[in-house]
């Protein structure tokens, strides 16, 4: 584990690698860039930027800095950047961060970081190490793949094909909502079985619109699928939405607005692992990216990953007799 006092010597002594999904959020990767490299070079932090064209690329050029060496590895995109970066990364004694300028960074939000991604660079490089959990599923394939956020099987996976296309530049919530209004014209409710392996508790049949496999309190930009949820609690959060039919519909201002889900409709557990079987293969998305088909079966990792996170603030030291602590001031970048 490196602590925080090594994390600062880690990220000046040697070169940081930032490799950036160039087409994350409709290309705000690009648009970001230069101001990102100016604001590590204000912290003076060597960092070498890698362009990246897909996930696979992504991973290969991790493994391979992994390989020669690199300590610390940042990823520059959405929650399936992220994922890229996690699958390369673990197992080894690496620290990782990332920069949210995807359409999700629903990982992003349960780390605590800004939604600027300026903000949230700054956040980072004065920030401290965190041990974090991952997903980690099989497939029926048997293709074994870690995700960091959400995950899951119906109208949710469905929508993942649309929103990495036909609505990929569209920003964030609207992104998901309005693929998940094309995925629901042609949509066939799931009958599906839950199963909670290592467990008491009852294996669950529905026919469900969507189910759900969290790490994180959010997904899809946001919708709070699982409140209760924290990247430290060793547990798989499962959602289970079921049919409600066009009552769907009745539900969108609010996820629009707030993102919550309000509905009897749902069903929640919190458990170490999970098995979801449908009555015919269905796809399995995480971090929204496509990994596979039914059945599959999902557990926690726990304290998978060493990931920078912004330091809690120590408001039990009074500043100017207020009490509060004064405000980060992010450093003068001039263009």
């Amino acid at each position: 584990m490196i602590d925080g006092a090594e994390t600062l010597n880690i990220l000046r002594e040697s070169t940081v690698t930032v490799f950036v999904n160039s087409v994350a959020g409709g290309g705000r990767a690009r648009f970001y860039l230069t101001q990102i490299q100016k604001l590590f070079a204000s912290f003076h932090i060597l960092a070498q930027f890698v362009m990246t064209k897909s996930a696979l690329e992504l991973e290969s050029f991790a493994q391979n800095a992994i390989s020669q060496g690199r300590r610390a590895l940042f990823a520059m995109g959405g929650d399936g950047t992220f994922q890229a970066l996690a699958n390369a990364a673990f197992g080894a004694e690496v620290l990782l961060g990332v920069l949210p300028v995807g359409g999700g960074n629903d990982f992003a939000a349960a780390l605590g970081l800004p939604r600027d991604p300026l903000n949230a660079a700054d956040a980072i490089l004065r920030g401290e190490p965190r041990l974090v959990d991952l997903l980690r599923v099989r497939t029926a394939e048997g293709r074994i793949r870690l995700y960091a956020g959400g995950g899951g099987i119906g109208l949710d996976a469905e929508a993942a094909r649309y929103a990495s296309g036909t609505y990929r530049r569209l920003p964030g919530r609207s992104r998901y909502i309005a693929s998940a209004l094309r995925a629901f014209a042609g949509f066939v409710p799931l009958e599906v079985r839950v199963d909670f392996p290592g467990s008491d508790r009852i294996p669950q049949e529905a026919k469900a619109l969507v189910v759900a496999a969290l790490k994180t309190p959010t997904y899809g930009a946001g919708l709070r699928l699982a409140p209760g949820a924290t990247l430290e609690d060793g547990s798989v959060h499962v959602v289970l939405i079921e049919d409600i039919g066009i009552g769907v519909l009745r539900l969108l201002p609010r996820l629009m607005g707030s993102g919550e889900l309000r509905t009897s409709r749902v069903k929640r557990w919190q458990v170490r692992k999970v098995r979801l079987t449908t009555q015919k293969p269905t796809v399995f998305h995480g971090d929204g990216e496509i990994l596979g088909s039914t059945p599959v079966e999902i557990e926690a990792v726990p304290r998978a990953l060493q990931v920078l996170a912004p330091t809690p603030p120590l408001m039990s030291l009074p500043v100017g007799g207020t009490g509060k602590l004064p405000p980060r001031q992010l450093p003068r970048i001039t263009e």
